[in-house]
Parts: structure tokens; C-alpha cells; sequence
């Protein structure tokens, strides 16, 4: 016996004495820990700095169901030693012992409960986790919630639930923004919009920290940062929020009044191609998830496409006169129909004969059909892929549309005439837009960008500055009121533009009910600072044209935007006059 004690002896002083520091050591390894530390998001900015997604920090939580359930063993010794402090009593007796446990389950039910209904969860939603066979080691109860609900439930002080520390996704502008901006997942990783094509971008570079965990590997103190988090980037858009909103609130009640399925309007910088404003309706929420559809977030402004329509006959007339197929002077007698082969070309009246202006101004397919068989095919096809039609605009928006726009070789003369007044091709909203800043900067086509940007370094010729002036001059004529679209006139400036009704394509060949309202402008006429489109998918209100549908919501936009630009009016006497009463 005295050997043996003379072992044991000898063994501790080798374990607490000559060996301590190694044995601290491996102690420690088992209670130090590396942890990642998350790194904010980048934010998301308009051009005047004005906040479109901010991250906040929030805390996620997530419950060990092994660990939570099977700490009776743990919980008991707690509370015999406790006890045993209190009536100075080394041991429980059996029936004290399930007293004890009972008395500690019942309680552990009830905080159990209380969480479930502080995180709005099912009812028994934890005890279906904790029933489970095998019995998962790691599952998340709620992510990314208020960090003073977290502190409700740390204070419950449950065994085996887990707290981190995460940044949630905020939107400030709601579904003014929501088709530009996108969103992100639960993971904050983005799915739609900028935030998904500047992911890299955006989520910045994790951190990590070594911590001491207890016994039940619960955080109880931060021992150093080992890599500091590294913030996302700022992405600063082209877009102009308070021009954002003014195009959102009209295109939703244009396509309120009208019944419309949908509609899309976008705003451009004549001068360097920036997208100033995007919007589409219907719109969504990104803040609140329930319900969400692919129809809502789809940005139809920039991914969908529809046959463009009249809205392309100034560029026929501009490529006409600029290849010199026809003169300034010229004239069409257009009897109001044309027989090509075993088609014919209509208009909607007999206009008879026209001149260039009145083309335009009365939007005759007979006139433009004529100009364009005037055209080589190889020279006509190369003009419309000039602007962009069949290629993408190339804002770096993911799922941009690229439209479409048959190779020359493949037309007939029947297809040389439908594409002079929109139909055979297709683009988007954006893309339509674009093409007119070959008509809105003197000739020169921009490339377009949703990132802000003093210049356009990707601009290139199309048209010459002789011939862009001489169309813009054509198209103001379409807003007098005699002409397609005078309820597109914009009190105190000038403007041109471009109607555009097209019937929808169905099954069985093009509809007669259905129809894309568009219309295509710029402002102020004399020098443009602002191209806008709006398109509205099946009006259903009585009125489809494109004049009567579209033209008011260009007017109202463009009559706002110039304003908040502070671009001085160029026709002041056409400016609204406000009366006030003289006090007597």
C-alpha cells in the first residue's frame, strides 16, 4: 500500500509539477478555437451617394439538438453541488435526484417554448429536432434576426444553442430600386441584379478570431484576432434616385390606369450613355421575401424584348439620307398601301404623298417600306447592327438581353420592308434606348453603363451630325398636334420622338387584341440631355396606341427628370402659367 502511495505521489508531482506546462498547453487546445468573423458587405450607392443596400449586423442561431438534449448528466451534477453548498450534504438521494431532473426538464420545456415563440417558430418545432434519429449536431433556428431578440433569448441560458454574429441585407428604396439592385440569399450572397454581377465585389474578405469556449464549447472570451475582416467594395451606380422614384411612381400609375400586364421604362444620358433610371412594373419588395416570383424580380427594362415597332422609322430615314439613297427633298406617294410580291404593306389612312417630315410625322409603313427596298440589304442590316440591334448593350447587368436581328443574306424584299417599321427584329428597352443617342448626340452612338462615369470612352459614329440634326428636326413634328404623339410634349422644353404601337406575336401569327405600347424620345429637341422609352405590355383600358398609352408617362418623366437636373428650358413660353389671387 505504501508503494502504491508513493506512485501516486510521485505521478502528480510529475503531472502538476514537472510536466504543468504541457499539459496547460494540451488543455488549452481543447478549449481555444478559431472562429470566422464576418465581413460587412459592400454598400450599394446611387450616384449622389444616396444608400440602395446597406448590411446591419443581426446574429443568427442555431441549437446543438445532442447537446441540448442530453445534458441531464451535466445539469444534475450542477445542481448536486449546488444543493450539497446549500443543506451541506455531499449526495442526493434517488428520489431527490428525480426531483431535481424533473424539476429542470420541466424548465428546460418551458424556455424551449418561450424561444419558439420569440422566433415565431412552429409550435414543437425544436422537440421534432430533438426527437430525431440520428440526433444532427448543428441546425439553424433562425438566421439574421434583430440583435435584441438575440439578447432575449441568450438570457433564457439554454445548453446547446449557439450564437453568430452576421450581417443582414437592407434595402432602403424597396421596389423603386429592386430590379437594378437585386438581392441576396440567407448566406448574403447576391442572386439577382448588381448584387449578383458584383458579387466579387461586394462580399469583401472573412476575418477570424481565437476564442476560449467552457466546458459546453460555449464563447466566453475573445483571446485575440488573427485575421481582420476585409469590408466589401462600394459599388456607386450611374443612377439617379430622386429620378428613379419620379420614374417609378408614373410608369405604376400608367400601368394601373391602363390594366396593362407590365411595363418598363429607362432613362439615358444622351451625352456619355449613363442609365440614369431603370424601373418596371409589377415590382417587388426585397426586404420581405414571402411570395416571391420570378415574374416580379425578372428586370424587363433590360432582360425582355418585344418588336420594337415604328419606334425604328427615324433610323431608316437617317440611313437613308446618310447613304444617300434618298434627298433631303424627296417624296412618297404612298396611296396607302403597297403590294411587295404576294404581301402588302398598309398604313392606317391614305396619306397620300409625303415628304421626309411627314413620314415620320404621320408614321406611314408605306414610305419607310419604299426607302428601305431603296437600300442594299447588306448596308440597311449593317446600320441597324450599328445601333446595337441583336447584340447586347453591355451595362454589365446580368442576363442582358441581346435581342434579335437575322443576317442579311437570310431577307427577302418582304423582310427588308417589315424591319423599316419594327417588326422581324426585336430588343429590349435599353437597347431601344441606346440607339437613339445616335440620333440625340449629332450621330454619335454611346455605349451604356449602370456604373457612374464622366465619359463615354466606347462612343462611335453611325450617322453624320448633319443628318441626326435634320431627323431630330423630323421627329419634333411628331409631337405637334396634328402628329402621333402630342400628349408627349414636355411644358417649357422641345422635344422628338417616336411613336410606336406593335401588335404582340402569338401561336398562330400576330393578334389583333394585343399590343406593346411604346414610345421613344429625347429632350430638350435643340441639344438632348435625356433619351427615355417606356413600353407598356397589353394595355387593356380602351386605349393601345402608343401615343395615347406611353406618350404621357415620356411627358411627365422628361418634364421632371430636366427639372431636377436643373437643365434650363428652352422654350419658356410653353411653360404652365400659375396664377395667384390678389389679396383685396
Amino acid at each position: 500500500m505504501m508503494v502504491c502511495m508513493l506512485v501516486l505521489v510521485g505521478r502528480s508531482v510529475y503531472l502538476q509539477v514537472l510536466n504543468k506546462q504541457f499539459l496547460k498547453h494540451q488543455g488549452d487546445m481543447r478549449q481555444i478555437d478559431d472562429v470566422p468573423v464576418s465581413a460587412y458587405r459592400g454598400m450599394i450607392k446611387d450616384r449622389n451617394g444616396a444608400p440602395l443596400a446597406v448590411s446591419t449586423p443581426v446574429e443568427s442561431i442555431a441549437i446543438n439538438p445532442r447537446e441540448l438534449k442530453n445534458d441531464d448528466k451535466g445539469q444534475l451534477k450542477q445542481l448536486e453541488k449546488e444543493f450539497s453548498e446549500k443543506w451541506n450534504r455531499k449526495k442526493l438521494t434517488d428520489p431527490e435526484k428525480a426531483q431535481v431532473l424533473n424539476e429542470y426538464r420541466h424548465d428546460r420545456e418551458l424556455k424551449i417554448r418561450q424561444m419558439e415563440k420569440l422566433l415565431n417558430l412552429p409550435a414543437k418545432k425544436i422537440e421534432t429536432l430533438l426527437n430525431e434519429e440520428p440526433l444532427r449536431p448543428f441546425v439553424y433556428i433562425a438566421r439574421r434576426i434583430n440583435p435584441g431578440l438575440g439578447d432575449q433569448i441568450k438570457e433564457l441560458k439554454l445548453v446547446g444553442v449557439y450564437f453568430e454574429r452576421e450581417f443582414k441585407r437592407y434595402y432602403p428604396t424597396g421596389g423603386v430600386s429592386a430590379h437594378i439592385v437585386g438581392f441576396t440569399n440567407v448566406e448574403d450572397v447576391g442572386q439577382e441584379g448588381m448584387e449578383s454581377g458584383y458579387e466579387k465585389l461586394l462580399k469583401g474578405t472573412t476575418g477570424s478570431k481565437r476564442v476560449l469556449r467552457d466546458g459546453q464549447r460555449r464563447i466566453i472570451e475573445d483571446i485575440e484576432n488573427i485575421k481582420e475582416p476585409v469590408t466589401g467594395k462600394t459599388l456607386e451606380l450611374s443612377i439617379d434616385q430622386r429620378i428613379q422614384y419620379l420614374a417609378y411612381r408614373e410608369l405604376q400609375l400608367a400601368v394601373n390606369a391602363n390594366k396593362a400586364k407590365s411595363g418598363a421604362l429607362v432613362v439615358l444620358d444622351a451625352k456619355n450613355g449613363e442609365i440614369l433610371a431603370a424601373v418596371n412594373q409589377p415590382s417587388f419588395n426585397p426586404n420581405t421575401r414571402s411570395g416571391l416570383k420570378e415574374s416580379l424580380y425578372r428586370n424587363r427594362a433590360l432582360t425582355d424584348v418585344f418588336e420594337p415597332g415604328s419606334t425604328v422609322k427615324p433610323f431608316v430615314v437617317a440611313a437613308a439620307l446618310d447613304g444617300g439613297y434618298v434627298s433631303p427633298n424627296a417624296t412618297f406617294a404612298t396611296h396607302g398601301t403597297y403590294q411587295i410580291g404576294r404581301n402588302t404593306v398598309k398604313d392606317v389612312h391614305n396619306y397620300g404623298t409625303l415628304d421626309l417630315t411627314h413620314v415620320l410625322k404621320k408614321s406611314s409603313n408605306v414610305a419607310v417600306s419604299m426607302m428601305a427596298l431603296k437600300m442594299p440589304p447588306k448596308y440597311f442590316w449593317g446600320v441597324y447592327r450599328q445601333l446595337g440591334f441583336g447584340t447586347s448593350a453591355g451595362s454589365g447587368f446580368p442576363g442582358e438581353a441581346s435581342g434579335i436581328l437575322l443576317n442579311y443574306k437570310k431577307w427577302h424584299d418582304f423582310d427588308r420592308a417589315i424591319l423599316s417599321f419594327g417588326y422581324g427584329l426585336s430588343s429590349s428597352a435599353l437597347q431601344l434606348a441606346r440607339a437613339y443617342t445616335a440620333l440625340a448626340d449629332d450621330g454619335i452612338l454611346h455605349s451604356v453603363s449602370l456604373l457612374k462615369r464622366e465619359e463615354d470612352d466606347d462612343a462611335v459614329r453611325v450617322f453624320s451630325a448633319k443628318t441626326a440634326k435634320s431627323v431630330r428636326k423630323m421627329m419634333e413634328t411628331v409631337l405637334m398636334k396634328d402628329g402621333t404623339a402630342y400628349e408627349a410634349r414636355v411644358d417649357g422644353y422641345s422635344a422628338a420622338g417616336k411613336t410606336g404601337t406593335v401588335k404582340k406575336a402569338g401561336s398562330r401569327g400576330y393578334t389583333e387584341k394585343s399590343y406593346f405600347a411604346v414610345f421613344a424620345g429625347m429632350a430638350p429637341a435643340t441639344d438632348p440631355r435625356l433619351i427615355i422609352v417606356v413600353m407598356i405590355d397589353e394595355p387593356s383600358a380602351g386605349q393601345y396606341y402608343g401615343g395615347l398609352v406611353s406618350a404621357p408617362v415620356f411627358s411627365k418623366v422628361m418634364a421632371g427628370a430636366l427639372r431636377i437636373l436643373e437643365v434650363a428650358p428652352d422654350q419658356e413660353e410653353t411653360m404652365p402659367v400659375l396664377l395667384t389671387r390678389k389679396n383685396p
